[in-house]
């Protein structure tokens, strides 16, 4: 093509003119681009306490009893490792970590190290349906089961007992929804449920519940208590249903966020699949391998394999640190150092107890009284519990004792014990997030 040396000119304008106008619109992109990523960043952005404490932070001239006290009980029992939180008036006063977090790779256990805590799982659980009630998502009274209950869907409607279209909302948090344990406890009876049913996977939330409705209940719903893991596993359920969310994602976003836990998670069944800042686990020294849960024909300790702790969900399987959990539990204690995440009537619904039942979450709580959770896994024991004069505290093990599900009792013990008379240091861990 001939140009003109006039039209020549002109190109060579127009030319310059895109360029520039190409340069603009890249810059004005990347800085609303920026924006959006520090808009987006700020949303998401958060720091756990379990990165930003350390063992140095919780020493003191007047604390040292309390750990003499801790490591000799840790000897006595043969325990690796153990942790130990505090919150007095709202503050996290003292945070500890004890003996090995990995005594292979040998490294020892500080504050940020997260353990599996078991059936103190049942708090996050209970929590998470009170505030499903607050925002009118059920109702304490309503049928689980039957043509009108929540999970009302064709899998669980093939019950074997009749009275199973009785159970409420409320008698699972409490126990009391009548059912029984002929065949062992369903969530810790993986293999034989895959021999039993025939089955070639491991079952899913889903099939462990319609296998606990095949069996027939212990007693009428509402008539009497037994613990039940199947329960919590069953309000697992039902959150997951009604929020359209994994019973994770639900709890991590309307409760452990809003209560400053960023570092809780649901526990994984193997060693390698641990979190980075997850501790090992260990079971008394003669413990014997068992068949493993996936029916492989594999040989495996419970703490690794033995048990599917992936399948315990709301009913035991959670992984945190003390320091994280205590920061929970002082948003559901009703007490104005903290702000609560629930309001009052819902917590005081949780610990009001009639004719003897149990409280909704907790292991034991009242009006009045201490309010305490406990849990026990191979592999680990754990205890939380408000005291009468507010303080709250959470000491967890990475080793499983043979007194079983007795053990919280003796930490109890061991923590009332060793803190008596203790001045902690007069300071707010949570200040460094």
């Amino acid at each position: 093509m001939n140009l003109t040396p006039k039209q020549k000119k002109l190109l060579n304008w127009a030319l310059v003119v895109a360029g520039v106008v190409v340069i603009v619109l890249n810059i004005i992109s990347r800085c609303t681009g920026v924006e959006n990523m520090e808009q987006e960043g700020a949303e998401e952005e958060y720091i756990s306490i379990n990165h930003l404490i350390s063992n140095d932070m919780s020493d003191s001239e007047s604390t040292k009893k309390l750990d003499n006290y801790v490591e000799k009980f840790l000897k006595r029992w043969e325990i690796k490792g153990g942790s130990l939180a505090i919150m007095k008036e709202g503050k996290l006063v003292y945070a500890k970590g004890y003996g090995w977090a990995d005594e292979e790779d040998s490294l020892k256990t500080g504050p940020g190290n997260i353990f599996r805590v078991a059936s103190l799982s049942k708090l996050i659980t209970a929590t998470a349906i009170m505030k499903m009630v607050e925002d009118s998502l059920l109702a304490l009274d309503d049928k689980v089961f039957g043509e009108n209950g929540i999970l009302n869907e064709e899998q669980f409607s093939h019950y074997r007992d009749k009275r199973v279209p009785r159970i409420t909302v409320e008698h699972l948090l409490r126990h009391k929804g009548g059912f029984a344990t002929y065949r062992g406890d369903p969530l810790f009876s993986t293999r034989e449920i895959m021999i039993w049913e025939g089955l070639d996977t491991v079952p899913d939330m889903d099939r462990v519940i319609e296998y606990s409705l095949s069996q027939r209940l212990g007693f009428t719903p509402g008539a009497s208590t037994k613990y039940s893991n199947a329960g919590y596993l069953i309000l697992s359920k039902i959150i997951e249903k009604l929020s359209g969310m994994s019973y994770e994602e639900y709890c991590q976003k309307y409760i452990l966020h809003p209560s400053g836990c960023h570092d809780m998670h649901l526990a994984r069944n193997l060693y390698e699949d641990k979190y980075e800042n997850e501790v090992r686990y260990y079971e008394p020294h003669d413990a014997t391998p068992i068949l493993a849960y996936n029916n492989s024909g594999d040989s495996l300790y419970r703490r690794y394999g033995g048990n599917n702790i992936e399948g315990l969900f709301g009913a035991g399987g959670w992984v945190s640190s003390p320091s994280e959990f205590v920061m929970f539990v002082s948003r559901i204690d009703g007490e104005e150092t903290t702000p609560d995440i629930l309001s009052a009537e819902s917590i005081k619904r949780m610990i009001t107890c009639v004719g003897g039942e149990l409280p909704i979450g907790w292991s034991r709580a009242g009006a009045g009284s201490e309010w305490k959770r406990t849990g026990t896994l191979a592999g680990s024991s754990a205890i939380v519990k408000k005291q009468k004069d507010g303080t709250i505290w959470m000491f967890v093990t990475n080793t499983s004792s043979w007194k079983g599900n007795k053990f919280p009792r003796y930490i109890e013990t061991m923590v009332r014990r060793a803190s008596s008379g203790i001045e902690f240091p007069d300071q707010n861990l949570l200040d460094f997030i």
